[in-house]
C-alpha cells in the first residue's frame, strides 16, 4: 500500500519531472531528429547515386556510428573534446551526439525504401524532361519516404526514450530530475515507476499519431475508384443523356419470326 508520504512524494514529483519533459527532452528529441533525418537522406542519396568514392565515405559513417554505444559517444564529445580545447555545452552536445548517431540508423532505413521504388520510375522522370534532383524530389523521395514512415516513426519513439542517456552529460531531463528527486527523498521504486509511465505517456502519444500517418499516406497510396470518386463528388458518372433515355423494352430473339413451314429437300 502507498503510505501519505509516499503518495504525497509522488503527486509532488509528477510536475516537477514531467515540466523538463515537456522543455527538454520533447524539444531535444525533436531537433535532434529533425537533423537526423536531414543526414540519413543526404547519405542515402549518395549511396543510391552510387559514387564510388562518396558511398564508401557513407558505409564508413555508417560502421563507425552504428558500432560505438550511443553513451561511448556522448562521453567523447562532452567529456573528451575539451581536451583538444573543443568546448560544447550540455544540450548542443546531446544534439549533435544524437542526431548523428540516429542519422547512421535511419540512412540505412531512406537507402533500403530507395532501393525499393521501381527502377522505372527514375526512367520516366528523365522521360518527362526532368533533372535526376528534380526526379528524386518529385517522384522517387515521396514514394520512398511513404514506405520509411513506420520505421523511421520507430526510431523516433525509441530516441524520446534515449534521450534519459543524456543525464549523463549533466542534461537537465527528466531522468536527471528523477535522479535529484531520488537522492533527497530515498524513494527510488516508486519515483522510477513514475518515470517510467511518464516515458509511456510520450510514447503512447507518438504511437498514436504513427497510426493515423500511417493511415493517412495508404489512402493517398491508393489509386482512386470510379465509384469512389463517384461518392465523394456526388455526382454520377453515368452521363445525363442515358439517364433520361427511355430503354426499350429488349425483343425475344424469337420474338416477331413468322413460322415457316418444313418443305422436304429432295436430291
Amino acid at each position: 500500500m502507498i503510505d501519505g508520504r509516499l503518495f504525497h512524494i509522488l503527486a509532488d514529483s509528477f510536475s516537477k519531472i514531467l515540466i523538463p519533459g515537456l522543455t527538454m527532452t520533447i524539444p531535444l528529441t525533436a531537433i535532434s531528429f529533425t537533423l537526423a533525418l536531414l543526414i540519413a537522406v543526404a547519405t542515402a542519396l549518395v549511396q543510391f547515386a552510387n559514387v564510388s568514392f562518396f558511398k564508401h565515405m557513407a558505409r564508413f559513417y555508417i560502421w563507425v556510428i552504428r558500432g560505438i554505444p550511443l553513451l561511448v559517444q556522448l562521453y567523447v564529445v562532452f567529456y573528451g573534446l575539451p581536451r583538444l580545447g573543443i568546448v560544447i555545452s550540455p544540450f548542443p552536445a546531446a544534439v549533435i551526439v544524437f542526431s548523428i548517431n540516429e542519422g547512421a540508423y535511419a540512412a540505412e532505413i531512406m537507402r533500403a525504401a530507395l532501393e525499393s521504388v521501381p527502377a522505372g520510375q527514375l526512367e520516366a522522370g528523365y522521360c518527362a524532361g526532368m533533372s535526376y534532383l528534380q526526379t528524386m524530389r518529385r517522384i522517387v523521395l515521396p514514394q520512398a519516404l511513404r514506405t520509411a514512415f513506420p520505421s523511421l516513426s520507430n526510431s523516433l519513439i525509441a530516441m524520446v526514450k534515449d534521450t534519459s542517456l543524456a543525464a549523463n552529460i549533466t542534461v537537465t531531463e527528466m531522468f536527471m530530475v528523477t535522479q535529484r528527486i531520488v537522492a533527497r527523498t530515498y524513494e527510488p521504486l516508486a519515483l522510477y515507476i513514475e518515470i517510467g509511465l511518464i516515458y509511456l505517456m510520450f510514447s503512447t502519444v507518438l504511437t498514436k499519431v504513427q497510426r493515423v500517418g500511417e493511415s493517412k499516406l495508404s489512402l493517398q497510396g491508393k489509386p482512386k475508384t470510379r465509384a469512389a470518386a463517384t461518392k465523394k463528388s456526388g455526382r454520377s458518372i453515368v452521363p445525363a443523356f442515358f439517364q433520361n433515355a427511355r430503354m426499350r423494352k429488349p425483343l425475344c430473339p424469337m420474338e416477331h419470326v413468322p413460322e415457316q413451314p418444313c418443305t422436304r429437300i429432295n436430291n
